[in-house]
C-alpha cells in the first residue's frame, strides 16, 4: 500500500464517540472546502459500521454546504430501518452546528436471481501502456503546485484528452481507469467507501468539457449538489476499473453527469449519477 492509499484508509476509519456518533477529519491541506467525496465516504463508512448484514447496493446523497477542513466533521447515524433482506440508515454530516451533508444508504443481503443483463463495456486501451496522471501533468508542475503536493492515493490513467486542459467544445464525455494505489484489506464495506472517494474526482470536469469556463476561473462558481451511486456485483476498488462518463445535459445553472465503473472482465459494477451548480458569476441570481 503506498503512503497516499495508506493515508486515505486512516482517513475513511472513522472514530466512534457516541452510540451512532461518529467523527471524522481531512487532510492538513490549503484546500478551502472539503472535498466532497471524502465526506460522502465516511459518511457511508458511519452507516455501514452501523450495519450486521448485508453490503451497500445504493446511496443518494446532497450537499449542502460547504465543509470546513480545519475543523472535525461529525457524522449522526439514524437507523431507519433494519430487515430481513434490506437496512436503511440515514446520515447528517455536521459542523458548526449545521448540516453540510445528507446520506440516505442502503443495504442488501447478496441473493441470485435468473434475471440478469447489463450493457457491454466500451471498448478501450488497457490501463498499463496509459501515462499516470502525474506523468500528464508534469509540464504543469509549476503551475499546479498545491496538486502535486497533495497525496493521490486513486491511480488515474485518462484515455484521450484531459478536459480540463482542451479547449471548449469538446464532447462532454471522459473515460479513464482507475484503482487504488496498493493492496487493501478484504473488507467490501472499504471497497465501496473508495469507490465513492473516487467517484467524485472526474464527474464535474465531464459536465465542464462542452464549455470555456473552468474550476479556477475567476468568474465560475461550481459545487457539486447532489451525488448518486448504485452497487450492482462485487469488486474491488484496488484493482483497474473503467470509469466511463458523460454528460447529457446542462441548463439553468445546474450540469449533470452519468457513470459507470467496469472491472476489467467487462461486469458492469457500479452506476452513479451526479448534478452540480455551474453558475456563471456575472449570470447568478441576485
Amino acid at each position: 500500500m503506498s503512503d497516499a492509499l495508506d493515508f486515505l484508509v486512516n482517513l475513511l476509519d472513522i472514530e466512534p464517540i457516541e452510540v451512532n456518533i461518529f467523527r471524522g477529519v481531512s487532510p492538513d491541506e490549503r484546500r478551502q472546502r472539503v472535498f466532497g467525496g471524502q465526506v460522502a465516504a465516511q459518511a457511508l463508512m458511519a452507516a455501514g459500521r452501523t450495519v450486521d448484514h448485508g453490503t451497500v447496493h445504493s446511496m443518494h446523497s446532497y450537499f449542502l454546504r460547504p465543509g470546513d477542513p480545519t475543523v472535525p466533521i461529525l457524522y449522526e447515524v439514524d437507523r431507519i430501518r433494519d430487515g430481513r433482506s434490506f437496512t436503511t440508515r440515514r446520515v447528517v454530516a455536521i459542523q458548526h452546528g449545521q448540516a453540510i451533508f445528507n446520506l440516505a444508504v442502503s443495504f442488501h443481503v447478496a441473493e441470485e436471481g435468473p434475471l440478469v443483463h447489463q450493457v457491454p463495456m466500451p471498448e478501450v486501451p488497457g490501463p498499463e501502456g496509459l501515462p499516470t496522471l502525474s506523468q500528464r501533468l508534469e509540464p504543469f508542475r509549476d503551475q499546479m503546485t498545491d496538486w502535486f503536493s497533495r497525496p493521490h492515493p486513486i491511480d488515474q490513467r485518462h484515455i484521450g484528452h484531459l478536459p480540463w486542459l482542451e479547449e471548449a467544445g469538446g464532447e462532454p464525455v471522459q473515460r479513464l481507469w482507475i484503482r487504488a494505489d496498493g493492496k487493501l484489506p478484504d473488507d467490501p464495506l472499504l471497497h465501496s467507501c473508495i469507490a465513492a472517494y473516487a467517484s467524485d474526482m472526474s464527474l464535474f470536469d465531464t459536465m465542464l468539457a462542452s464549455h470555456k469556463v473552468r474550476w479556477e476561473a475567476a468568474d465560475f462558481m461550481g459545487a457539486s449538489l447532489d451525488h448518486c451511486m448504485w452497487f450492482h456485483r462485487p469488486f474491488r476498488a484496488d484493482e483497474w476499473l473503467l470509469f466511463d462518463m458523460d454528460s447529457p445535459n446542462a441548463y439553468g445553472g445546474r450540469g449533470l453527469a452519468r457513470g459507470f465503473f467496469f472491472s476489467r472482465d467487462g461486469s458492469l459494477v457500479v452506476s452513479m449519477v451526479q448534478e452540480g451548480l455551474m453558475r456563471v458569476v456575472s449570470h447568478a441570481p441576485r
